[in-house]
């Protein structure tokens, strides 16, 4: 570890912290239909949108009303995206006139888009043609990211509203989050990348010389000498934007974010970190704002911020440390040198932009890679997983990482109440027994999810086990991190596993589908709930959410919450992989 490492780690929070407030604040106004500078050139769009579409923004949704919507719209642009890869052989923007996808992977992919996950189990640059990139894979980018942030401000009104039936419009949040949020940063965000390097074009890929003739040699052992290289481009810079805003993840390439043409410099780095954590971090002062408790946001984001630090402070250390298994080798840090485990690392970024970029995109759901996870040291590498095991609420996914977040709100009250033998209240709610019973459920349905399927793949050798490029605990890490990676939206994965079968396309389209709209039930039953109840006024005995107090017990109860559920499967991987690294076995 080196002060600069440390420095660009800080500066990095600094410049989220500083930007959560505008953000913030600019959103609340979005979303309560407040003055914006952006009103002249979209609102006549807005509204001649919900002329097309037969909207009346001024009616509102019950909780049921509101997540049947938002189910009917996810399920007709998934279809929309899985027709699109399916007949992209016969579409235009085609020019290396690549086949349609195979129907188990493009079901897949189309869940995976669908959901805010963006899992890739194909390569992109020789699977999808650029009309299927735009308009089936970037403009997923929007709808998924939007429907999470429409989801975040419907919880949001649940809390803020008093003896109400309703949660606001499912259209109208929607059409507002793409309009007024995403879509004008995703434009500034494109420009700001192309200046950086980031392509955008739609050329057909270039054919280059080698500089030096290689030799290959294939699976059939036979040796073949390669003389030119294909060169994949393409419209990068603008999916790659609203990729990292709305904490998507898919990459354009097969390298991802580690890809030159996707981020090429260390200032894209820094912007597309940036981009991920800019709307989650703000939601949580349009979270204070809105239920009329600015502090009780700056909480909510002091809590994440602190899990942040934690798992970045960790995954740092651990990449900065030497690998015992290379006897012989320098790996001290050196003006030469950077030290440590630059396995999987892209130069220009080094290990602490490499450790800051895997903790802030499993922070967030976002998937994104500067780096291979599965190259990281053990428990580096267990950072980026546990990350998402926590539920992606640190910080999390546009919206989702916020509701995420609410939901152990409401737990960590129910258990300040039990301690002070009271009546648990939040926001001057009281939290009753329905509100804890689907607040448990949205817990339990996580880690059902990751377990079972994890369990599975272990247990039946030929569906799971044949894909590992690795045994032992850290083949049970790769199995693990998929599905914890697919069921928690977040998308990114530990590349040692051939995911690209019909037993993994399958059910990690399944983890991808319940882990989004499963939980989202529970989660717009609480909000529905607490809607319709009255204002109790504060007394002496009312738990603070203000406070440092109610920051460290949110800590607590995530952490704990986490722990007990996931510390016995990670013992078995990443732990137990860490301790008989050190005894001289690797995997």
């Amino acid at each position: 570890m080196s002060l600069n490492g440390w420095l660009q780690i800080v500066v990095f929070i600094a410049a989220v912290l500083l930007l959560a407030k505008p953000m913030g604040s600019y959103m609340a106004a979005v979303f309560e239909r407040r003055k914006t500078f952006l009103d002249p050139v979209l609102a006549p769009c807005e509204r001649l949108l919900y002329r097309l579409t037969g909207v009346h923004p001024e009616q509102e949704m019950r909780w049921t009303e509101y997540l049947v919507a938002m189910l009917i719209f996810s399920g007709a642009t998934l279809v929309l995206t899985y027709v699109v890869e399916r007949v992209q052989h016969i579409l235009p923007l085609n020019p290396q006139h690549l086949p349609g996808v195979e129907s188990a992977l493009a079901l897949n992919t189309a869940i995976s888009f669908t959901t805010n996950t963006n899992w890739q189990s194909y390569v992109p640059e020789t699977t999808m043609s650029y009309l299927t990139q735009m308009l089936g894979l970037a403009t997923h980018n929007f709808w998924s990211a939007a429907v999470g942030i429409a989801l975040a401000i419907a919880f949001i009104r649940g809390i803020a509203r008093r003896e109400s039936k309703t949660l606001g419009n499912f259209w109208v949040d929607l059409t507002r989050a793409t309009l007024w949020v995403l879509l004008p940063i995703s434009v500034v965000l494109s420009l700001a990348l192309v200046s950086q390097g980031v392509v955008q074009n739609f050329r057909p890929y270039d054919t280059a010389r080698l500089v030096e003739a290689q030799k290959v040699t294939g699976a059939d052992g036979k040796v073949t000498t390669v003389t030119t290289q294909t060169i994949a481009q393409g419209p990068v810079a603008s999916q790659e934007a609203i990729k990292m805003l709305g904490t998507n993840g898919g990459g354009f390439f097969n390298a991802n974010s580690a890809h030159p043409f996707e981020n090429p410099t260390p200032l894209s780095n820094f912007l597309e970190m940036l981009a991920i954590f800019l709307i989650p971090a703000g939601l949580t002062v349009t979270l204070g704002q809105m239920v009329g408790s600015p502090r009780h946001g700056w909480a909510v984001l002091a809590a994440m911020v602190v899990l942040w630090f934690a798992g970045t402070s960790v995954c740092y250390w651990a990449e900065a440390q030497a690998n015992p298994m290379l006897h012989g080798v320098d790996q001290h840090a050196s003006m030469m040198q950077p030290g440590g485990n630059m396995e999987g690392k892209e130069v220009r970024f080094g290990i602490a932009n490499s450790a800051l970029f895997a903790a802030v995109t499993t922070d967030a759901s976002c998937g994104a890679v500067n780096g291979m996870h599965d190259s990281f040291m053990p428990l580096g590498g267990m950072v980026p997983m546990a990350n998402i095991l926590l539920g992606e609420i640190v910080f999390g996914g546009v919206g989702a990482g916020l509701y995420g977040m609410l939901v152990f709100v409401v737990m960590a009250v129910f258990i300040a109440g039990l301690m002070v033998g009271r009546t648990p209240e939040y926001l001057g709610k009281k939290i009753e027994a329905y509100d804890v019973k689907m607040s448990m459920l949205y817990l339990l349905i996580f880690p059902l999810i990751i377990l079972g399927f994890a369990s599975v793949s272990v247990l039946m050798p030929k569906l799971g086990l044949s894909s590992l490029a690795n045994q032992g605990p850290h083949g049970l890490s790769e199995i693990l991190y998929a599905y914890t990676s697919a069921t928690g939206n977040n998308g990114s994965a530990f590349a040692g596993l051939n995911a690209n079968t019909h037993w993994y396309n399958y059910s990690l389209g399944i983890a991808m589908f319940f882990g989004r709209f499963m939980m989202a039930i529970p989660m717009l039953a609480i909000a529905g709930n607490l809607a319709g109840k009255k204002i109790v006024p504060a007394s002496a005995g009312t738990f603070p959410v203000t406070t440092p107090l109610f920051t460290t017990l949110l800590t607590g109860v995530i952490l704990i919450v986490g722990a007990l559920t996931f510390f016995p499967a990670l013992s078995l991987g990443p732990i137990l992989e860490h301790l008989l690294l050190r005894a001289g076995h690797a995997f």
